[in-house]
């Protein structure tokens, strides 16, 4: 995939790499057909960034390998330009989900992974799985405060498509 920060393209699907700061969260979001529905509906539109607080542009709804997104946030000079591109998405009966990886002007290098399972006792269960490291000057200054920042949108992704 042209133009990624990182070379580890798919990473989050596995053994993630060494060298990175990785995050793994899960949550039950919901039980049954109809939540995974609902839930993997808003998810392939962004609304998990969204609800968390982003303000995100699809290049295509829902997203699919290719999708380009751009999230922002902040306020005014202190708003941050998070360009990313979709390197795996699936939609199937239980499971669907996304990963995207950092493009140029990306504060962070590295794969965020978003998946939803519709497990056989009908939980539904929210999973993120992520690598990074700073990208940029401001970045590596501020790493403490960034791994902060990531904990706490984890955090907020996860709670993002609850139905509970």
């Amino acid at each position: 995939m042209d133009g990624l920060t990182y070379a580890e393209v798919g990473a989050t699907g596995g053994t993630m790499p060494a060298g990175y700061h990785h995050v793994r969260a899960r949550r039950v979001i919901g039980s049954g057909h109809a939540d995974f529905e609902r839930a993997a509906d808003l998810l392939l539109a962004g609304e998990a960034q969204r609800r968390a607080g982003a303000r995100v542009t699809l290049s295509e709804t829902p997203m699919r390998v290719g999708t380009r997104v751009t999230m922002r946030l902040g306020l005014g000079i202190l708003s941050f330009r998070i360009p990313c591109l979709v390197v795996w998405a699936e939609r199937s009966a239980t499971v669907a989900g996304f990963a995207y990886g950092t493009l140029p002007g990306h504060p962070e290098r590295g794969e965020e992974r978003f998946t939803l399972t519709l497990r056989p006792d009908h939980e539904v269960v929210f999973e993120i799985a992520a690598f990074s490291k700073p990208g940029r000057w401001f970045t590596r200054i501020g790493a403490p405060l960034g791994r902060r920042v990531q904990a706490w949108m984890t955090g907020r992704y996860l709670r993002a498509l609850d139905a509970r």
